[in-house]
């Protein structure tokens, strides 16, 4: 009996992987076709010999490394700025003694129930209104803090010793040197977690951008692919080498910190 539930789970899981994988396989394999081969009938798995051709396309003719440029600097200033920002907020969250802590934070709380779409309009005419619009800035301030970034650092610094705060305090040692000698190198994996989720986010994010953002030279990976969807609609291999581009620097950044990203969810992310 015990063998058979194995081999049911084994057998789902497998089936959930290729699930998983065979789309993305396809995508990458694709993108080497030739024109119109990857829209034949039947569908092929496989080119019948591979070409570069549409990734110099990408690259010459539609600039495709500008994009790919705009979107790595949005996603790491966003993420680094972040990671101050929610980092020195989460901690004053959980270690910081003031006035009305427990009602603030409660009310942070309550905000992640509003739709971001939401505070959309009225982000977008404060931008207006201080003339960030069409700017990199303006897609970078939204993301600068975030209440799940500030929860989810709380929870983690939650579980730092208060002894070993107040011992810091004892020897002299100010609030911000506490959080950069101590509080930081504690929430390293909670830290890489919340960074991965940011770049993520960010680097896969069209709506924002696309609303923000009027210059076609300053257009993220994503909207600069939609807009090529809409000039190349038919051209499917050309398509799968844009989605290939944008997946492959988020799919390398998880796979590399992907030890800490799961020591951070599992080991504090979700402590009371």
């Amino acid at each position: 009996m015990k063998r058979a539930q194995a081999i049911l789970i084994y057998s789902m899981l497998i089936g959930g992987v290729v699930a998983t994988l065979a789309p993305l396989l396809w995508m990458v394999s694709a993108s080497f076709m030739p024109a119109g081969e990857a829209t034949a009938v039947p569908p092929r798995w496989w080119p019948s010999h591979f070409t570069l051709e549409q990734y110099r396309a990408l690259f010459t003719r539609m600039n495709v490394g500008r994009h790919a440029a705009s979107s790595a600097l949005v996603a790491t200033a966003t993420t680094l700025i972040s990671l101050v920002l929610n980092s020195m907020a989460g901690y004053a969250f959980a270690k910081l003694r003031f006035a009305g802590r427990d009602r603030i934070f409660a009310a942070l709380l309550g905000a992640l129930v509003i739709p971001s779409q939401v505070a959309m309009l009225p982000l977008f005419l404060l931008l207006k209104e201080l003339g960030l619009v069409n700017t990199y800035l303006g897609v970078i301030i939204p993301g600068m803090a975030s209440v799940f970034g500030i929860f989810l650092v709380r929870q983690y610094a939650l579980s730092i010793p208060d002894s070993l705060l107040d011992a810091a305090r004892i020897d002299g040692a100010g609030e911000l040197r506490i959080y950069w000698e101590l509080v930081l190198p504690f929430c390293r994996p909670v830290l890489v977690t919340l960074a991965v989720f940011t770049f993520l986010g960010t680097w896969n994010d069209f709506l924002w951008p696309l609303i923000v953002l009027a210059d076609d030279d300053l257009y993220t990976l994503p909207v600069a692919l939609a807009n090529l969807l809409g000039e190349h609609v038919q051209d499917t291999e050309l398509m799968m080498a844009g989605s290939v581009l944008t997946v492959l620097p988020v799919l390398g950044l998880f796979v590399a910190l992907q030890r800490y990203y799961i020591a951070g969810i599992m080991s504090g992310a979700l402590k009371d």
